[in-house]
């Protein structure tokens, strides 16, 4: 897992759900001809081409796929999720047919496909500050746990506890070279 606008931004989802996949199948053992079907979900999946669930294999529910095992329908599925919030793009709705005179407007695509909520035509951090205000959550109850939860995270990944989750990835820098091999979370 990379920070937003972090080491892995120039990385789409597609390629990231890919190695996921590769990493994930190297490791159980298990060769990629087995696999029967692949159910991968994605959000924000505009500017990624045509089909993105498709390109890391074929896209439906997690669910799903632990139901088609239940029913006896196959054997060998991979499930699982991509996302790059580096790369959602900002959209201009005049672009197509032509700005008039005047300022135009650019709509943060992880905003609109992704941290709203659409019910209630309001962000997903009004979210959290009413879920936290229908529980008598404090701000410094909420900071708190936050520090606790990101100081246990870097605990773990300190003691190998994530290290069969953490795939090394290679990322290219400008120019095209390449960048050192990135073998653990950065933050």
């Amino acid at each position: 897992m990379g920070s937003f606008l972090g080491s892995l931004s120039s990385l789409p989802a597609t390629k990231l759900g890919s190695l996921a996949i590769e990493c994930a199948l190297r490791r159980a053992g298990v060769h990629p001809s087995m696999v029967q079907e692949v159910f991968f979900g994605n959000v924000l999946t505009a500017n990624l081409g045509q089909a993105p669930a498709r390109q890391a294999a074929l896209g439906a529910a997690t669910m799903i796929a632990a139901q088609t095992i239940k029913l006896g329908v196959n054997d060998v599925v991979v499930a699982g999720g991509m996302e790059s919030m580096s790369n959602a793009p900002k959209y201009i709705p005049t672009g197509r047919t032509g700005s008039r005179l005047g300022h135009d407007t650019i709509i943060d695509g992880m905003l609109k496909d992704g941290l709203w909520d659409v019910y209630n035509d309001f962000g997903m951090g009004v979210c959290a500050e009413l879920c936290a205000d229908q529980h008598n959550i404090t701000r410094e109850e909420q900071d708190s746990y936050a520090i606790k939860s990101f100081e246990r995270g870097l605990a773990a990944e300190s003691s190998g506890a994530f290290s069969w989750e953490i795939v090394p990835v290679e990322v290219s820098g400008a120019g095209g070279n390449h960048l050192p091999l990135l073998t653990k979370m950065r933050v």
